[in-house]
């Protein structure tokens, strides 16, 4: 059976492995690499993996997956300094600070999502919750990432590049706080029933409504783990 620590010690070698890739090659940010599937069989990985690793990159800045087309270097694969992916885990404190952070954005960013509906983040968002779905009702325990993918998507229903980057940022270098914070609420399937709930809001264009359900939603985690450190 493979260990956490085992999973965690093959993600980094693998991220390291492409980071050679990109170093050896001599690419530049906005060149393309080998996809996902290509990576997966050089490197003797899983496909799902191979994702992870470069889940990990992506939240660096040095890789940028773009969905429907690719995988690309990112615009921190030149710095030589970058933020550590290894930082102390966070208390529930830091949870609620992140999480009233996305709430001063996310509304907002559903708002113009529901009014503008790109047609490929809309595209994005209904596989990510079908895979969610899948997730929910099998107990994966990768459940987590793609909650982040969901919101990722909304942002990129915006259509605007920008607004993208803003929420990748966040959810993607706290990847681990959101994991917790996923472990905290502990309600998976109401979880996803909200996560649903919004898609078909931005479908709809209803552009308010959207915009109350995700500070709803995003409130009503907050509440939680409030409860959870007051408990505690």
């Amino acid at each position: 059976m493979t260990t956490p620590q085992h999973r965690s010690t093959l993600s980094s070698e693998l991220a390291q492995g492409v980071m050679d890739i990109v170093a050896e090659q001599g690419l530049a940010p906005g060149d393309q690499l080998e996809g996902v599937k290509a990576l997966a069989v050089r490197f003797g990985v899983a496909v799902p993996t191979m994702r992870e690793a470069l889940r990990r990159l992506e939240g660096l800045g040095i890789v940028e997956l773009r969905h429907g087309s690719g995988l690309y270097v990112g615009t921190n694969a030149g710095r030589r300094v970058l933020i550590n992916p290894v930082l102390p885990r966070s208390d529930l404190d830091q949870l609620v600070e992140l999480l009233e952070a996305r709430l001063a954005l996310e509304p907002q960013i559903a708002r113009i999502a529901a009014e503008m509906r790109d047609p490929a983040g809309l595209a994005w968002l209904d596989e990510v919750l079908e895979e969610a779905r899948a997730q929910v009702e099998a107990g994966d325990d990768r459940l987590w990432r793609t909650n982040l993918d969901i919101h990722r998507a909304v942002a990129a229903a915006t259509g605007n590049a920008i607004l993208a980057e803003v929420v990748d940022s966040v959810v993607l270098l706290h990847a681990e706080d959101q994991r917790a914070i996923l472990t905290l609420h502990g309600d998976a399937v109401e979880d996803f029933g909200e996560h649903e709930a919004i898609r078909d809001l931005l479908v709809a264009g209803d552009a308010e409504a959207a915009q109350v359900a995700v500070a709803d939603h995003l409130g009503h985690v907050i509440r939680v783990i409030r409860s959870r450190a007051e408990s505690g």
